[in-house]
């Protein structure tokens, strides 16, 4: 058991920064549940786009903080490393939205619940690992969150095979068949950048144990 917090000067505004960015990412995924489960209607990408917004504001806050505040034991580069991961989560997210306000017509009907639901999963599994950092975590609760986060992104590889399989059974239309492609994949790195931030948080873990 260590604690981060000895080894930040203004711990607490890093630590309220990142899990405040954590927090947005998980925020940006509920709202992509919240509209696979009602496609038949308009789209608005809106709150997606606040996420993001917001997100990129804290990531601002944070590199201006680290050339502002002295660091000592905990690497600047861990801190924005870490930052950059969260960062990208909300973004991939809005652009999913983006992509199906284009063609809303050519999804309508479509269930993107299996990939929607893990990316929860995951997102709430990163913003976990986040605010354990501030209580000074040990090394054994982290490795389970983080083995947690992989056992979501092998389910989730399993599922986008399952999805190409149907997509490419050729009772698709070829149009649909792009855009969906596009949609399946976006999906997907958003597991990534969750998994990401997960390795950054896992490998501060470690080198400050």
């Amino acid at each position: 058991m260590f604690s981060l917090q000895r080894l930040l000067g203004k711990e607490d505004m890093f630590f309220g920064l990142l899990e405040a960015s954590a927090q947005e990412a998980h925020t940006s995924v509920q709202a992509l549940v919240k509209l696979s489960k009602a496609l038949d209607k308009p789209v608005e990408i809106e709150e997606f786009s606040r996420s993001r917004r917001k997100d990129k504001e804290i990531t601002t806050t944070i590199r201006n903080a680290l050339y502002t505040t002295f660091v000592t034991a905990l690497e600047r580069e861990d801190i924005e490393s870490l930052c950059n991961a969260l960062y990208r989560i909300p973004k991939t997210v809005e652009k999913f939205g983006e992509r199906i306000v284009l063609r809303p017509e050519l999804i309508r009907g479509v269930d993107f619940s299996k990939q929607t639901d893990l990316l929860d999963k995951a997102t709430d599994c990163v913003l976990q690992m986040v605010r354990s950092l501030r209580k000074g975590v040990n090394l054994e609760e982290i490795k389970a969150l983080n083995e947690k986060l992989q056992q979501v992104e092998g389910e989730a590889d399993k599922t986008i095979l399952d999805l190409y399989s149907d997509l490419f059974s050729g009772r698709h239309d070829p149009l649909k068949v792009i855009m969906l492609k596009d949609l399946y994949e976006l999906l997907e790195k958003v597991i990534d950048r969750g998994r990401d931030a997960g390795n950054v948080i896992s490998q501060i873990v470690l080198k400050n144990s």
